[in-house]
């Protein structure tokens, strides 16, 4: 167990194969077999548009949360190992975690016949649920936008993994930090416009 445990892949993979294990008892007990159909891969984007979201708004309030307010408590010369180590590494699934939330979003969307009313918050065809889950899909497309061509860019700069003109990494980094902000502003009525949608007939 403690090789599980102890390493990342192992703890992941071992995730994986519970929740295979998982969903073959339960088509054991209801006896409905494995069905390659629309049900199917539907619920499998749903599984990994949350895994992912999980992944990506949980990294977004680990910076607004945590992050962020503690580095002013942090001395300078322990600061390179959140700017050199944590931060990168933290980018990284921050904006492959967006990316692959809004792709299986608007695979999902796509599977279930959604993704245009919703788009068009339900105007077309009147439907309460494609305006409730088209609101959640803009908010999280715009804080998709702002991960890939504001958030990372500036962070690139602020971290000096691209280089820059004197004072920029200051500059990009505060523009950086508002609209990760922003980000978490918007993500409290995306989660409940998303959640409200599933509970809407």
């Amino acid at each position: 167990m403690a090789n599980i445990l102890t390493d990342l892949k192992n703890t992941i993979l071992a995730g994986i194969v519970l929740a295979v294990i998982l969903v073959l008892v339960l088509m054991g007990i209801y006896n409905e077999g494995y069905s390659n159909d629309h049900y199917w891969w539907a619920f499998l984007f749903r599984w990994l548009h949350v895994l992912s979201g999980i992944m990506w708004i949980g990294i977004l309030w680990y910076f607004n949360f945590v992050q962020i307010p503690n580095m002013p408590s942090i001395p300078d010369e322990q600061k390179p190992a959140i700017s050199k180590v944590i931060a990168p590494a933290a980018l990284f699934w921050f904006r492959w975690a967006a990316m692959s939330t809004i792709i299986t979003g608007l695979i999902l969307a796509w599977l279930n016949g959604y993704l245009f009313d919703a788009y068009t918050l339900g105007l077309t065809s009147g439907v309460a649920k494609s305006t409730a889950i088209g609101v959640g899909m803009w908010l999280g497309t715009i804080m998709w936008f702002n991960v890939w061509f504001i958030i990372w860019p500036k962070q690139k700069i602020a971290l000096g993994i691209v280089e820059s003109e004197p004072g920029e990494a200051a500059k990009a980094a505060k523009t950086a930090m508002l609209f990760s902000r922003t980000n978490t502003m918007l993500s409290v009525p995306m989660l409940f416009a998303m959640v409200a949608a599933q509970n809407i007939l």
